[in-house]
């Protein structure tokens, strides 16, 4: 499960910048409250969805599938920042731990749900073998598409409801681990989808999703703007872009990054959507920002790395402290609350996790060029 972890052995040592060092406290915080093995199980790792734990949350009876992929995605995120043996140890398990929690299945009921998971596993490649379970979650992917409602895949196996939440994460692992000739192609058809039926024209901002009637026509389209939404139909556009560049890519990616600088960052920082599975989305929106602020031309890279670096010192500037660490909110520019509610949620603090590292990321680029 660790044949990356030699690599990491004798990596130079390099003095952290700010952004490192302050995802590095984030880091050690949450895996130091959060992560466990998993039933007592050795060589396994899974994230407890809530400090103080509840019993069901200890026995992981409550354990959140797409948690556990976004909680994997930042340890990559931190082995990425400062590459290191242990990391890639915790990796392993952290996958291990999830198969075994899922009765040792890869997929679920839900196409977001397994397209996280895709994501994280395919960043994990070069770590740990994962090529069963991309291939066994890529499959479920590609038997998504139907065209009902002019297209794209549900977002759970039986249900009548399409949305950006599903297609964008499943069109950007598609485009990126290309498992079968035509997922690329699939990628673009998704993503040409969502611009197509869940674009709001007045402010370029995405909407949530459709709901489809019998005869296969739309019924109704949610209109409400999620910076998760944003976050993933970007990340598409800008993987896109970079196998078309003279495609439509790059424009939408770049209009993508004007609307949510216009409509979901009052005073330059990204607004939240309180706890549960909404203390996820705006870290999520921060990742594929800084792809954005990394991979776009000057003028739109240089607005995502912005708002990523704002929203990012907003966080760190309102954390709370507790003696094992910071306590992140879920609204970044509002100080955190040590007294409970969302704060305690492990989606609020990934989010918080992933918007330092997204900062980092950018700074690292930043010195690289330097």
């Amino acid at each position: 499960m660790t044949r990356g972890a030699r690599r990491t052995e004798g990596a130079a040592e390099r003095s952290p910048g700010l952004w490192a060092a302050r995802a590095g406290v984030a880091e050690r915080a949450i895996r130091g409250r959060h992560l466990r093995r998993l039933w007592g199980l050795p060589g396994t790792r899974l994230g407890v969805v809530r400090r103080p734990a509840r019993l069901a949350d200890r026995l992981f009876a409550r354990w959140h599938y797409w948690w556990q992929a976004h909680l994997l995605d930042c340890l990559i995120d931190a082995h990425e920042r400062a590459p290191a043996a242990e990391r890639v140890e915790v990796i392993g398990r952290l996958i291990r731990g999830v198969h075994l929690r899922n009765l040792r299945q890869w997929t679920n009921d839900y196409y977001d749900d397994i397209a996280w998971l895709g994501l994280a596993l395919h960043r994990a490649r070069d770590l740990v073998d994962t090529r069963p379970a991309l291939a066994e979650i890529t499959a479920r992917l590609r038997d998504g598409w139907t065209e009902h409602g002019g297209g794209g895949i549900w977002w759970r196996r039986g249900d009548t409801f399409k949305n950006v939440p599903a297609n964008g994460p499943a069109a950007i692992l598609l485009a990126r681990a290309r498992v079968e000739r035509a997922d690329r192609q699939r990628a673009r058809a998704m993503a040409e989808w969502m611009e197509r039926s869940l674009r709001d024209p007045g402010t370029g901002l995405m909407w949530d999703g459709l709901h489809v009637a019998e005869d296969g026509g739309v019924r109704d389209v949610v209109t409400t703007t999620y910076t998760y939404c944003q976050g993933v139909y970007l990340g598409a556009c800008v993987e896109l872009a970079g196998h078309e560049p003279a495609g439509p890519w790059v424009g939408r990616a770049a209009r993508t990054v004007r609307a949510v600088e216009a409509g979901l960052a009052p005073d330059g920082v990204l607004r939240g959507h309180d706890g549960g599975d909404g203390g996820l989305f705006t870290g999520i929106l921060t990742r594929y920002l800084a792809d954005a602020a990394i991979r776009l031309p000057a003028a739109e890279g240089e607005t995502a790395a912005r708002l990523v670096t704002a929203s990012a010192e907003a966080l760190w500037d309102n954390r709370g402290a507790l003696p094992g660490g910071p306590l992140f909110g879920p609204e970044f520019a509002r100080p955190a609350d040590l007294a409970g509610g969302p704060e305690h949620d492990l989606s609020v603090q990934l989010s918080g996790w992933m918007a330092l590292e997204a900062a980092a990321r950018l700074e690292g680029r930043a010195s690289m060029a330097g």
